[in-house]
């Protein structure tokens, strides 16, 4: 199954590449509350000490289909040119297409009782990804051509019961992650600048960079029930430290850059020529804080609000086996907050009706977008249900949709980009019309 966890992760939709899509009985309420809902074993994920809220053996399964739009429009963009004179100006041809794909994210769960007071339980999951990728000779192709961001998250977790109020839980995460990044080169501009005569203008081609490392972390969490019909979640989710291990391969080089790197060209070397790279990634902490009510037999009401630490992510540094710089991107994200408001309605003793409104932030700023990921923040939308198909087993299901704001992107030079990348790139001004739709379903067995 972790090997199908990862090559089926691929889009992004709480802020920044975070993947909030962890089981489908929260999809209806927007995810609000769900580090006090302990409804299932994907609490593991959620708030590890509501495992204590679920007696006997719990079973999971939940896939999602996430299907991204985001369509470019351009409004200034530039042409990138073949020598630092502005020579040989490349065609902008079009707007790229649509750079959002569906993706489909599994996710497993299942948890114990182990006595009266203690529980287990192990989570499967992908908590980031990321995809966006534009045709292959759109204007901004030596911007971006395809971001990929895969992980898969292993977590083992533990929970005890103090008392009747107070319950506690853990855990430890194994992650993978694995990375891809495309774009057009200008080979012709990279001559120029690095002394080598002949190359033809007009002249590029493609480069792939690839990277991949797993890292251990941590999660806890506190169930507080100060009365029958009330539960209070407070969880926490460690950061993930990654150095990204891979290679720099670059396609349709012409023979005079060849030349010039095997004739021990540094410069020609460090801008187009193959070799291993490493990149650190920091991948975020978060923290929630969630309530569930039960106001009658009928009518339960959740909320939370959600602390993600982006700031930690600055810029991506792809370094070199000789320790020489390849590729700067800053980020200088900001930390978000996500917060969420849902219902729950039971008509019958078969039937859960839910609903739920979200906000997040986005981490971006204008100055530093970019196209590989035009994120902004957003509104959830939801609606969602369960099923008991009989004592022990039921079906949940929702879906969303998401309102965008349009992402802007300005890539005219710094400090997002240096002068001379802005020359041999272009410059990329434009802005987004995005959205995303998400539909879940996950089945439920008790036992």
């Amino acid at each position: 199954m972790s090997s199908a966890l990862v090559g089926m992760a691929g889009g992004a939709h709480a802020s920044g590449f975070q993947l909030i899509e962890q089981n489908a009985s929260g999809l209806g309420n927007a995810y609000a509350g769900q580090a006090a809902a302990a409804e299932d074993a994907s609490t593991v994920y959620f708030n590890p000490a509501g495992m204590t809220r679920l007696p006997g053996k719990n079973l999971v399964f939940a896939g999602h289909l996430i299907k991204p739009s985001a369509t470019f429009n351009n409004t200034g963009t530039t042409q990138a040119v073949s020598t630092t004179g502005g020579l040989g100006p490349f065609s902008l041809n079009g707007n790229g297409g649509d750079a959002g794909d569906l993706a489909v994210i599994p996710s497993a769960y299942l948890s114990w009782q182990l006595g009266p007071r203690l529980y287990a339980g192990v989570g499967v999951t992908v908590p980031f990804g990321l995809k966006t990728e534009y045709d292959a000779n759109w204007m901004g192709r030596f911007h971006a051509l395809k971001s990929e961001i895969k992980t898969i998250n292993v977590n083992p977790s533990i929970a005890y019961k103090v008392n009747d109020t107070i319950s506690l839980g853990a855990g430890l995460n194994y992650q993978h992650v694995e990375a891809e990044l495309t774009k057009a080169v200008n080979y012709s501009f990279v001559a120029s600048t690095v002394g080598v005569a002949g190359v033809a203008n007009n002249t590029d081609g493609s480069n792939k960079i690839e990277g991949k490392d797993n890292a251990w972390g941590f999660n806890f969490g506190v169930m507080i029930n100060p009365g029958p019909n009330t539960n209070i979640g407070f969880a926490y989710r460690s950061a993930m430290n990654f150095k990204l291990s891979g290679n720099a391969a670059y396609f349709g080089r012409p023979g005079l850059l060849d030349t010039a790197i095997a004739g021990g060209n540094v410069a020609a070397f460090n801008q187009v020529g193959d070799s291993p790279v490493t990149a650190d990634l920091k991948l975020p902490a978060t923290f929630s804080a969630a309530l569930k009510h039960q106001i009658n037999p009928t009518w339960d009401v959740l909320a939370d609000a959600t602390w993600t630490q982006w700031s930690t992510l600055k810029s991506l540094n792809i370094v070199r086996s000789t320790n020489a710089l390849l590729e700067s991107t800053p980020f200088e994200w900001r930390d978000t907050w996500r917060v969420g408001v849902g219902f729950n309605y039971r008509p019958s003793g078969a039937w859960t009706v839910r609903a739920g409104i979200a906000y997040d932030q986005t981490p971006a700023s204008n100055t530093y977008r970019t196209p590989r990921l035009p994120d902004e923040s957003r509104t959830w939308l939801a609606l969602g249900g369960q099923y008991k198909v009989s004592k022990a087993g039921a079906i949940d299901f929702g879906y969303a949709h998401l309102f965008m704001k349009d992402p802007a992107v300005a890539l005219t030079g710094p400090p997002a980009l240096s002068a001379a990348a802005a020359l041999g790139r272009g410059n990329l001004v434009g802005n987004y019309n995005s959205k995303v739709d998400i539909l879940s379903i996950q089945y439920r067995h008790t036992f």
